[in-house]
């Protein structure tokens, strides 16, 4: 199986006591998910974040309805946590968030190592796009939320989205 990574990084000019919250409520992955994946968390809430949690959702992927459910495997407030798919449109999918206080800010970090039905060549027609415009997205709500400008990004920040 092979495992494709994903590295994507965001300063936000307010303090990690202000931005681990917002990761913290599960319920502000639909705020950050794009419209198109149709994306519904269906875990009754409140969702008591803590390793060994459980978060099951609904999207629409190209148009088909699937479930989804992760695990968070690793959650260190207010400096990382980890989610992984036990169930879902990937073969694999290990999503690590981490959260550095940085020139009077915080650079949030996000890496994936996923793996796909298809290898290589599904990845490189289907699913590495529609993974790069939901991180697009992701970085633009974030953005929006924190208000934020596209100026406002230190010169050292990484640009936009990197696979490898």
């Amino acid at each position: 199986m092979r495992v494709f990574h994903l590295e994507a990084e965001l300063w936000l000019p307010v303090p990690r006591s202000d931005v681990f919250p917002f990761f913290a409520d599960a319920g502000n992955l639909e705020q950050i998910t794009p419209p198109w994946l149709k994306f519904e968390i269906t875990t009754p809430r409140p969702i008591a974040m803590k390793a060994g949690a459980l978060i099951d959702y609904r999207i629409s992927l190209r148009g088909l309805p699937m479930r989804w459910r992760t695990e968070i495997s690793v959650w260190a407030p207010p400096y990382r946590f980890v989610d992984r798919q036990l169930k879902g449109p990937y073969r694999q999918w290990v999503h690590e968030h981490t959260f550095d206080e940085r020139d009077g800010g915080t650079l949030c970090t996000d890496r994936v190592d996923y793996a796909v039905l298809g290898g290589a060549l599904i990845e490189r027609l289907f699913v590495r796009r529609d993974v790069r415009r939901i991180f697009e997205h992701r970085t633009a709500a974030l953005r929006k939320h924190f208000h934020v400008s596209d100026q406002s990004q230190p010169a050292w920040v990484k640009p936009g989205i990197t696979f490898r």
